[in-house]
């Protein structure tokens, strides 16, 4: 009798890195002969996979936690919560097993010994680009982890180490496996993107017999000979990134930059440890839009931080008017436990951080609106997510999946297209966030 192979459940949080360290363990876990299971009540054992940043995802985390010990009864915990002093344990002490974050070898050291294999599984083989929990066209690509920074409200450095570059063949063999399994779109992810190399000089590595440096734009210019859509996340504004600029504007990667500027005061910056020339990244953000006009800039921003004045955030929303960024989040600022800016004095009322992130956030509908505006009457490439009998709806090079807006299709009787094909549109009308367009040919 062919003995029943164990099965997984896995609950994964966070953001697109935590998903990467999810889907490295889905594919240990499938190599092995592990099945992975659909539900609590499906699975012999739950792996979940938390978050731990600010101390909304922490109470998110520990609250699935709690549901996975209910529903099922056997969990092993990872992830960024993980590394949280003895955070799960003291709410949870019967969890099997906690480890940090990019921990699989630990998980599955966890997962062998409570939930062994039969001596002779019947392993399924797995594909060379491993498992993947994103839609089968786009993908994130981490290329290192962790982050030299150590700026007052953030921990990443405690939950994650210090900056931890992947070797450029690495990243490279991982690209080309995803692109040769049909992902249209590769997403550049890490917690520093642009520092890619620091911690190795440099050094040279080898990608197809080639000598490539680990080198944040040599990466990126090889990864945009791959023939697919390249998108870079979390960009820290070293003076190098420019160097990227020209790939953008020659269509060897999107012309899109994510770069998390966090606020516009001199004061605010200089005590989260941030740059702080806000005139200087005016200049620049102007001399990126002279190299490569078509650049959509998207930017997140935290208000509420600790001594932020009126006069503060008015230099954030004068900031805004006048770089007109395409795409912006908003944050209110919250305490969390281990970052240094918790001792900070002048800590804001909860309700007056709100407010000005309802204002942040009405203002920015604005300029979005304006900027969308102006690309009514344009033909574009877009990127097919999802089909629907009411519409089709897709991304242009503009809008990253998940944070940005959608370009929306009606129907129109042509053969519908699929979820990851290219098509032509002209866009006909727009709102704060999205874009209407009609198929093209």
């Amino acid at each position: 009798m062919t003995p029943r192979i164990p099965r997984i459940g896995f609950v994964s949080l966070g953001c697109p890195k935590a998903l990467v360290d999810a889907e490295h363990i889905i594919t240990r876990l499938r190599a092995e002969g592990y099945h992975i299971g659909n539900s609590y009540q499906d699975a012999d054992l739950v792996v979940v996979n938390t978050c731990g940043f600010i101390d909304a995802a922490v109470a998110e985390s520990l609250e699935a936690i709690g549901e996975a010990l209910a529903e099922n009864g056997k969990v092993i915990v990872t992830g960024c919560l993980g590394a949280k002093d003895n955070v799960v344990l003291d709410n949870y002490p019967q969890v099997l097993a906690v480890t940090g974050p990019h921990a699989t070898q630990e998980v599955m050291e966890a997962v062998h010994h409570h939930l062994p294999l039969p001596a002779q599984p019947f392993a399924e083989l797995i594909p060379p680009q491993g498992i993947k929990l994103t839609p089968r066209h786009y993908a994130y690509l981490k290329i290192s982890e962790g982050c030299n920074h150590r700026c007052r409200f953030c921990i990443i450095p405690a939950l994650r180490g210090k900056l931890a570059s992947r070797p450029l063949g690495e990243v490279m063999q991982e690209a080309e496996n995803l692109v040769q399994a049909g992902v249209r779109e590769l997403l550049v992810i890490s917690q520093d993107t642009s520092a890619y190399g620091v911690d190795l000089g440099y050094r040279t590595g080898f990608w197809g017999g080639r000598p490539i440096k680990t080198r944040f734009r040599e990466l990126v210019a090889a990864l945009g000979s791959l023939g697919v859509w390249i998108r870079l996340h979390y960009v820290y504004p070293y003076p190098h990134v420019d160097e990227v600029l020209p790939l953008m504007a020659e269509g060897r990667i999107l012309p899109y930059l994510d770069i998390p500027f966090q606020h516009a005061s001199p004061k605010i910056l200089k005590s989260m440890r941030r740059p702080a020339h806000t005139e200087n990244t005016l200049a620049r953000i102007q001399r990126w839009r002279e190299i490569c006009p078509e650049i959509t800039l998207r930017s997140t921003f935290i208000v509420g931080y600790p001594g932020e004045t009126e006069e503060d955030f008015e230099l954030l929303l004068d900031f805004l008017r006048q770089a007109r960024l395409d795409r912006v989040g908003c944050f209110t600022y919250s305490n969390v436990a281990g970052a240094e800016a918790n001792d900070l004095p002048g800590q804001i009322d909860e309700e007056l951080k709100a407010e000005r992130q309802a204002r942040l956030m009405e203002l920015q509908a604005e300029i979005s609106a304006d900027r969308l505006k102006e690309k009514i009457g344009r033909s574009m490439t877009v990127l097919v997510d999802a089909v629907s009998p009411e519409a089709i709806i897709a991304r242009s090079a503009a809008e990253a999946p998940e944070v940005d807006g959608v370009v929306v299709i009606e129907p129109d009787g042509q053969t519908p297209p699929q979820p990851g094909d290219f098509i032509q549109v002209e866009i006909v009308n727009s709102d704060p966030h999205d874009l209407y367009a009609r198929r093209l040919g």
